[in-house]
């Protein structure tokens, strides 16, 4: 499914809900509730958009250090290997996201888990899966960066 032809539930989800995610005990039913749906409905939209690689992930986004443990990674892969490569990478749970850089380290990307132990194992298990080394890059300073971006939709 291309971003085009989100039906108008995904795509309010996408505008809305970037940022600002109610915290209470039931959040997708307050957005049903805002939105004027039910929340079988915004499961079923926010399971559609993943599963359509829309959405890579819904969920929160925590500073650096406060809880569990994160890093930046990066691997050097062949061109013709980048897809297969980067789809090993974000079938991972503990991969946030990964994208392509013009560069000859190619593919980045985020790993957090509970601890450096399980980010660690995750890193070892990717490049088992890829035989490809990754270049683990821990944070050094830490920036804020608002990764909320408003869609186009024409």
């Amino acid at each position: 499914m291309s971003p085009a032809a989100c039906s108008e539930l995904e795509r309010r989800l996408i505008d809305c809900y970037q940022r600002g995610l109610p915290l209470v005990p039931r959040p997708w039913a307050e957005i049903a509730n805002e939105l004027g749906v039910e929340e079988v409905d915004v499961l079923a939209a926010l399971e559609r958009l993943q599963r359509d690689a829309i959405v890579s992930r819904v969920g929160a986004v925590v500073r650096p250090r406060a809880i569990g443990a994160s890093t930046l990674a990066a691997m050097v892969v062949p061109p013709e290997r980048l897809d297969e490569v980067a789809a090993m990478v974000s079938a991972r749970p503990e991969v946030n996201h990964n994208y392509e850089r013009e560069h000859r380290i190619n593919l980045w990307f985020v790993l957090a888990a509970s601890d450096h132990d399980a980010v660690e194992r995750a890193i070892r298990a990717i490049e088992q899966a890829t035989g490809i080394a990754v270049i683990v890059l821990p944070l050094v300073d830490e920036y804020r960066i608002d990764l909320g971006f408003e869609l186009s939709w024409t």
